[in-house]
């Protein structure tokens, strides 16, 4: 086996690997923005200015969730770039 295709397995196993751990990262965030949702509606407790704080927060993290995954992305096409044959 030469050495560009053992390492591009690697990268390949690393990148299915990274994208299983996203995907799972991804359903625990949206599973937990329900949990708060449900807690901010139903508690009588809560200022709107909580609520507000709880939903800012969750966009913010959707947001740094999606700028994460789009540079690992372009990391993983870098690298895979430089393996592909003819360069």
């Amino acid at each position: 086996m030469q050495p560009n295709q053992l390492l591009k397995q690697m990268v390949d196993f690393n990148k299915a690997a990274f994208d299983n751990s996203f995907n799972t990262m991804v359903i625990l965030q949206e599973q937990m923005e329900r949990m708060a949702k449900a807690y901010t509606d139903q508690a009588t407790g809560i200022s709107a200015e909580a609520k507000n704080a709880v939903n800012e927060w969750t966009k913010v993290y959707k947001k740094g969730l999606a700028d994460f995954k789009s540079m690992m992305d372009q990391n993983f096409e870098k690298v895979e770039s430089f393996l592909s044959p003819g360069k």
